[in-house]
Order: structure tokens, then sequence, then C-alpha cells
């Protein structure tokens, strides 16, 4: 079955003028700006926060409440029926201090120079995922959705498991967080967010396709950037996890 298109005639959602419709431009403009926010601030946090032993609580907890504003902006754009740029930039912008000193720990104290390797990775599979797209290796359809929903639904309640288990003293949790088993999980994770970027590829060429309105590209870039940021979690998992096995 094919899935189902907001965009398409007949759709409660109204389709954009001519003159007002959504091009693939505004999405790549988009995406670029947001992107480019949550890059910038990581970076920023990288260099203005230190987590040298003196300063490691403060960068934690900095981090964690810029996580936990950045969760709240999220919640609230992916309730609006309409897209608000100020929501999704500051979103970007909370994100990026969160990954920003999470990858400066990481690289830091855990596994120097991994930060670039799962950058890079993060380009590879976003890559492979469009070039499968592109030449409809992989199939968007209804069942595809559903599956990921489920599987994603399933992945995120074990992780949940885990991390109860981890906070009422059940030393290492499920065991999610190293070994075998961690790498495992972290390579679900990035399969998931693989299978998640598609479905992100699917609902912009639906949204050109039927000329739906220009402000959708944020909600498009908004989709991209939440993804992306998965698929770099789960991939500097993955290296950190396995570069300390090695």
């Amino acid at each position: 079955d094919q899935l189902a298109n907001p965009y398409a005639p007949g759709a409660d959602a109204s389709a954009g003028t001519a003159r007002n419709a959504i091009t693939m431009d505004d999405v790549l403009v988009r995406t670029g700006t947001t992107l480019g926010t949550v890059a910038l601030t990581a970076v920023l946090s990288w260099l203005l926060l230190p987590v040298d032993e003196a300063n490691l609580g403060r960068s934690y907890g900095l981090a964690g409440g810029a996580a936990l504003v950045a969760f709240v902006l999220s919640m609230i754009q992916a309730f609006k029926r309409a897209p608000s740029p100020a929501l999704i930039l500051g979103y970007a912008a909370f994100e990026g201090v969160f990954l920003g000193v999470l990858s400066s720990t990481v690289s830091t104290y855990l596994s120097p120079g991994v930060v670039v390797q799962a950058v890079l990775g993060t380009f590879a599979v976003s890559a492979a995922v469009l070039l499968a797209y592109r030449m409809r290796w992989i199939r968007v359809d209804r069942r595809f959705a559903g599956f990921v929903a489920s599987a994603a639904t399933g992945f995120l309640l074990l992780l949940a498991a885990d991390l109860l288990f981890s906070a009422f003293g059940a030393g290492n949790g499920l065991g999610f967080h190293s070994g075998g088993l961690g790498i495992l999980f972290g390579v679900i994770g990035i399969v998931l967010g693989a299978a998640f970027l598609a479905l992100d590829f699917k609902q912009v060429e639906d949204a050109v396709a039927y000329g739906a309105p220009r402000e959708e590209a944020w909600l498009a870039a908004f989709g991209l950037v939440t993804t992306l940021v998965w698929i770099y979690l789960e991939v500097l998992r993955v290296l950190t996890l396995f570069n300390s096995d090695n």
C-alpha cells in the first residue's frame, strides 16, 4: 500500500499556490540553516564550556538543561499544526549545546578522535540512504512506515527500561552501555535512524510534488535535522564502545 500523502488533492492540508509552493531549494536552505545552527552552537559549547575536572559538573548541568529545553521545544513543535521557525531554530541551538558538551566529554575521557569519525559516519549513512532512496532500493510505503514506527516504539521502551534499571541500582542496567550488546543496540539505533531518514525524504518528495505551502520546508528541516542528530548519537555510541573494546 502506498503511504498516505497529506498534500495530495482532496487531503485536509491545502496545497500552496504556484507562487507560494514549496521547492527543493526551500528545503535545502532551511535544512542548512537549522543544521548550521546545531553545528555552530555545538562548536561554541565545545570551546566555551570546558569539560576538565574543575568544570565537569557545571558542563554536565548545562548540557542536561540544554537537552531538556531542546526536547520541550521539539515536543511543542511536534504538536503544533503550523511550523514555527523560532521554535525549530531554538531547538537546534539547545540541541547543539548538548551535542557540543557530550562530544567534548566523549572525546576527552573515552575515545579521542571519535567525534570526527562519528560525523563522517553520519554523513556516510545519510548518503547511503539518499542513494538507496533515489535508486528506489527502499520502498517507502504504509507497510514500511508501520514497521519503522513499531520498531522505534520497541527500541524506546527498551531504552526506558534500561534507564530505569540503572536508576534503581541494577548496575549496568540491561547491558546496553557496554560490550557486544551495547554495540548491537547502537547498530539497531543507526538502522532505525536510517529508516526514519527515508521517511523524511519521502515527506520532502511528496511536499514538492503536490505543491505544499512553502512554510512546510521548516517542518521538513526539523524532521531531517532531528533524524541526523539521532544517527550521530548512535554512531558515536557504537564507535565509542567499539574503540573501548579494542
